[in-house]
């Protein structure tokens, strides 16, 4: 009895982290994926609202940037904050639909379709949820009359360059492009936060939760669609 149930459950993980099937390694990495993102914003949410050490630690971050602002680094950072701002992403996102759509890679199509607005209503409805104020300062770089927390910017960055990565990596076979892909696409989300942080729009905790915000939905997203893919691909053989 003992072995029958040892033996199911070998061929249980042996399933989970097979490369091939609707449950498999795929739906393992993401899940994995979503409980470590999640934890981490859940971790961040309750010390920014709880006031615990990284608000002290948000507030002095965010002066010395102000104090230590400065030309042209001002002025790039500020054109890094436009480029992704709402039309901005839009004009990326149309882009690369685009090229979806001319490749017939349909599910990554889907998946852009489906991540990138409902990620942005997802950041829309935990800023109301948690209210928080934004950075204020004597002579602001930048006014902003939404809430703070989680940053906008960071997460829909995350998100569309997070998809994008995961699609390089997955459709290019050579290994230096996919890391060239990885390492490009996680610095553009790295540099997003940094201007957001640099012209005092959100504090550091915001730009963190951002991300992780997004890598918990990207992960939900791109599973959901990759499972319905091989589940679909299935039943067609």
């Amino acid at each position: 009895m003992e072995h029958q149930i040892f033996n199911k459950f070998v061929r249980f993980i042996e399933a989970r982290l097979s490369p091939g099937g609707e449950f498999g390694l795929h739906l393992t990495l993401g899940l994995a994926l979503l409980l470590v993102s999640g934890a981490i914003f859940g971790d961040l949410a309750e010390d920014v609202m709880g006031k615990e050490a990284i608000t002290v630690l948000d507030l002095q971050v965010a002066h010395w940037f102000h104090a230590h602002a400065f030309e042209p680094l001002t002025s790039f950072m500020l054109a890094v904050s436009w480029l992704h701002t709402g039309f901005g992403m839009a004009v990326m996102v149309a882009a690369l639909g685009w090229h979806f759509w001319r490749v017939k890679a349909r599910y990554w199509l889907l998946a852009l379709l489906v991540a990138v607005p409902t990620g942005a209503a997802l950041n829309v409805a935990l800023k109301y949820y948690f209210q928080r104020t934004r950075p204020v300062f004597d002579e602001p770089l930048v006014t902003l009359a939404t809430y703070s927390f989680p940053s906008g910017h960071a997460a829909a960055s995350t998100v569309f360059y997070g998809l994008l990565a995961s699609y390089l990596v997955i459709a290019r076979p050579h290994w230096h492009v996919r890391l060239g892909t990885a390492v490009g696409c996680s610095l553009m989300v790295l540099l997003v936060a940094f201007s957001r942080v640099y012209l005092g729009a959100h504090f550091m905790s915001d730009v963190l939760a951002g991300m992780a915000e997004s890598v918990a939905w990207l992960a939900i997203c791109i599973t959901a669609i990759s499972t319905l893919r091989r589940r679909r691909e299935g039943r067609t053989v």
